[in-house]
C-alpha cells in the first residue's frame, strides 16, 4: 500500500498551523517531489520554486490566508504555495491548456493576492494593500516575496522609499539566493554579498539594539530571539551602511531560509513589530534537487526533463531558435562594426547573447532587471557614438516605453531594439505573451519597424537596422525557425517594401512577421475550395507598403493577419492606408482580440484565435461569402 504523504491530508495553508516544524521539515521534503515529478513533464519554473519551499511553508503556518495577505514578486517561485492552498489535485495541469497557470492567479484562488509574472512589482502592490488596511481600520497582516535579482528593478525601491517613510508596518522577504535568470549583476549584490560576510555588526549592536527596544515588546522580543539562536545578535545585526536602514526599514541579518524554525521565530515577531520589517533569507535556488542545484539557469524556466539525469527530453530541432539565429547573426554584425554594443535585461542566454558575451565581453551590457534603466542607457551609448542593440522580450519592453520614446525616438538616435518572444509564447500564459509590441512601437514618431517572417529575413533585418539609422525595432517569435537557408550575405530590405509570395486575384492576405507562413498555409486550403489568394509578406509594420496596399485592394478583398492585439496595430494601420487613398475593398482584420490569452501550448492559442491556417482560411471564406 502506497504510504501516505502529509501533503495529501493538506487542504489549506490552515491545516499548516497543526504541524510542528519536524513535520513541516517532511512537508518541504513531499512538496520538492511533488514538483520535480510534475514539472519533468510540463517543464517550468523549478530552481525557483524548489528554492522558496520553506519560505512559503513558514509563512502560511505564520499568518492566515487569504484574510492576510501573501504577496509574490514575479511569481516564479510560486508552486509550493499552490500545492498548500488548495490545488494539488490539478497541480499535474500545471502550465498546460485548461489547467493551472505557473504563476499567482487570483482566479484559481483566494490565497492568490495579485496576479504576477513581472518582476519588482510585489513591494508596490504590497505597500497599497497595507496602506488600503489602515485607511480601512483592517487588521490583515501584509507579506511581500521578493528575490535579491528583483529587488535590483528600479520600482522596488520606489516602493522602499515609500515603505520606509510612512513606516507602514509589513513585512518583507528578501529571497537572497545569489541568481537571478542570468548571473545577477549590479552594486546591490556586491553589497549583499558584503553583508553574508560582514563582521561590523559588532560596531552597531548597541545602537540597533536600542532601536529595537524602543519600538517596544515586539522590538524587545527581537533582540531576546537574536540572543537564542544560532550566532547570537550577529543573526539581527545589520552594517550601518545596510540600505534598507537607510531607508528607514528594519532589516535583519542574513538568515537561513531553509531553516523553517528560524524562519517562523522570526516572522513572528516582525509581524507584530508594527513597523516595516525586512528579513534577509539566504537560500539555494534549486535546492533539493541536484541538476538545479548546479545549473539553476537552464531550470529557471525549463520544458519537461529526466528527472534521474536532468537532461531536458527535447526532440532535437531540425532548425536553429530565432533566438540563436539573431545571436549569431549579431555576433557577425559586431565582427565588422566595433561600434555595435548588445544590452540585455538579465537576460543573456534568453536573448541569445552568450557568445557575444564571450567574444565581446567590453561590448556587452547586461543591465539586470531594469528594462527602463537599459533602454536610457542605449541612448547614452548612441549620443557617445556607438550602436546600441537592446535585446529584450517584448512583454518586458513594455517597461520601457517611456525611454523609448523620449530617451531614443524623440532625437531620433540610433538604438536597435531587438524584440525577442513576439507573439504568442505559450506555458507562461497572460504576463509573458508578446502582444503590444507592434502597438507600441509603430505608435512612436521616427520608429521603424520590422517583422521578419523567418530567420533569414531576421538575419537582414538585423542588417538593415543597423545600416538604416534611427531607431529600429524587429520583431521575432519564440522557437524553432522554419528551416530556411540563411544567406551567405544579408540582404539590405529597401524601407517600406514588401514582398510578394504568392500570387491570386480573389483575396489579398496582408500578413506580418510569423503570421506569413500560416496566410501560405491557409491560401493552399483556400486554392483547394477555388479561392486564389494573393498572400504578401509585408515585412515592415512601419513604413508600410503603399504600393502593397493598393494593389492588395485591387482584388476587392483584403486580410491582414498578425499575432498582436487588433486595436492599435498592424491591421490597423492598414485600414487608415486604404481610407486615406479613397480605397474601399471589402476588408478583414484578423490578430487578437480585446482579450488577455491563457497558457498552453502556442499551436493550441492560436488555434483559438482563429490565427492558424484553418481558422484564416475560414474568416477569408466567410468575408467573401
Amino acid at each position: 500500500m502506497e504510504e501516505k504523504r502529509i501533503l495529501d491530508a493538506v487542504t489549506s495553508p490552515a491545516d499548516l498551523k497543526l504541524l510542528d516544524n519536524e513535520e513541516l521539515g517532511i512537508l518541504a521534503d513531499e512538496i520538492r517531489e511533488e514538483i520535480i515529478d510534475v514539472t519533468s513533464q510540463t517543464g517550468g519554473h523549478v530552481a525557483s520554486s524548489l528554492g522558496a519551499v520553506e519560505i512559503i511553508l513558514a509563512v502560511h503556518s505564520m499568518i492566515d490566508s487569504p484574510h492576510d495577505k501573501f504577496v509574490f514578486d514575479v511569481g516564479h517561485q510560486a508552486y509550493a504555495h499552490k500545492l498548500v492552498t488548495g490545488r494539488l489535485e490539478r497541480f499535474r495541469t500545471l502550465r498546460q491548456y485548461g489547467g493551472i497557470s505557473g504563476f499567482p492567479k487570483p482566479s484559481e484562488s483566494p490565497c492568490d493576492v495579485h496576479p504576477s509574472g513581472h518582476a519588482s512589482d510585489s513591494l508596490s502592490v504590497a505597500y497599497g494593500i497595507a496602506m488600503a488596511r489602515d485607511l480601512s481600520g483592517g487588521d490583515e497582516k501584509v507579506v511581500a516575496l521578493i528575490g535579491d535579482a528583483a529587488l535590483s528593478g528600479g520600482m522596488a525601491f520606489e516602493a522602499l522609499n515609500s515603505i520606509g517613510q510612512t513606516q507602514t508596518p509589513m513585512v518583507i522577504i528578501l529571497n537572497d539566493n545569489e541568481m537571478s535568470i542570468s548571473r545577477n549583476v549590479g552594486a546591490l549584490v556586491k553589497h549583499l554579498g558584503a553583508i553574508r560576510t560582514t563582521s561590523q555588526y559588532r560596531e552597531t549592536r548597541d545602537t540597533l539594539q536600542e532601536r529595537l527596544e524602543h519600538i517596544g515588546p515586539a522590538g524587545k522580543a527581537l533582540v531576546n530571539l537574536g540572543r537564542n539562536v544560532k550566532e547570537s545578535m550577529k543573526q539581527f545585526i545589520v552594517p550601518r551602511s545596510m540600505i534598507f536602514e537607510q531607508l528607514g526599514i528594519l532589516c535583519t541579518a542574513p538568515i537561513d531560509g531553509h531553516d523553517i524554525g528560524l524562519m517562523k521565530e522570526m516572522l513572528a515577531v516582525s509581524l507584530e513589530a508594527g513597523v516595516p520589517v525586512l528579513i534577509h533569507a539566504v537560500t539555494h535556488k534549486g535546492a533539493g534537487y541536484a541538476p538545479a542545484e548546479k545549473d539553476p539557469e537552464t531550470f529557471h524556466g525549463v520544458s519537461a526533463y529526466d528527472i534521474a539525469t536532468g537532461k531536458l527530453k527535447k526532440k532535437p530541432a531540425t532548425a536553429p531558435t530565432y533566438t540563436e539565429v539573431f545571436g549569431k547573426a549579431l555576433v557577425d554584425e559586431a565582427r565588422a562594426d566595433e561600434r555595435i554594443v548588445a544590452i540585455t535585461a538579465a537576460m543573456k542566454g534568453g536573448t541569445g547573447l552568450s557568445t557575444f558575451a564571450r567574444e565581446f565581453p567590453k561590448r556587452f551590457i547586461d543591465a539586470g532587471i531594469a528594462e527602463e534603466h537599459a533602454v536610457g542607457m542605449a541612448s547614452g551609448l548612441a549620443v557617445g557614438g556607438k550602436k546600441p542593440v537592446c535585446a529584450i522580450y517584448s512583454t518586458f519592453l513594455q517597461r520601457a516605453i517611456d525611454q523609448m520614446i523620449i530617451d531614443c525616438s524623440l532625437p531620433n538616435l540610433d538604438v536597435v531594439f531587438a524584440i525577442d518572444r513576439a507573439g504568442i509564447v505559450g506555458e507562461d500564459g497572460p504576463t509573458h505573451h508578446g502582444m503590444f509590441d507592434l502597438v507600441y512601437t509603430r505608435m512612436v514618431p521616427n520608429m521603424r519597424v520590422l517583422a521578419p517572417s523567418d530567420e533569414a529575413e531576421l538575419v537582414s533585418a538585423l542588417h538593415t537596422a543597423l545600416a538604416l539609422g534611427g531607431p529600429v525595432a524587429l520583431r521575432y517569435p519564440r522557437g524553432t525557425a522554419l528551416g530556411v537557408p540563411i544567406p551567405d550575405e544579408p540582404e539590405t530590405f529597401e524601407l517600406g517594401r514588401a514582398v510578394l509570395r504568392r500570387e491570386g486575384d480573389d483575396v489579398a492576405i496582408l500578413a506580418f512577421g510569423s503570421m506569413v507562413k500560416r496566410a501560405l498555409d491557409a491560401a493552399e486550403e483556400l486554392a483547394q475550395a477555388g479561392i486564389q489568394a494573393r498572400v504578401v509578406d509585408m515585412r515592415w509594420v512601419k513604413p508600410l507598403d503603399a504600393d502593397a496596399i493598393r494593389a492588395a485592394a485591387a482584388t476587392g478583398h483584403v486580410v491582414t493577419v498578425e499575432d498582436g492585439v487588433i486595436e492599435g496595430g498592424a491591421g490597423e494601420g492598414v485600414l487608415e492606408e486604404l481610407s486615406r487613398e479613397g480605397l474601399t475593398p471589402k476588408t478583414l482584420v484578423l490578430g487578437i482580440d480585446d482579450q488577455y490569452v491563457h497558457q498552453g501550448k502556442p499551436d493550441l492559442l492560436m488555434h483559438d484565435l482563429g490565427l492558424d491556417a484553418e481558422g484564416i482560411a475560414a474568416s477569408v471564406r466567410a468575408l467573401m461569402d
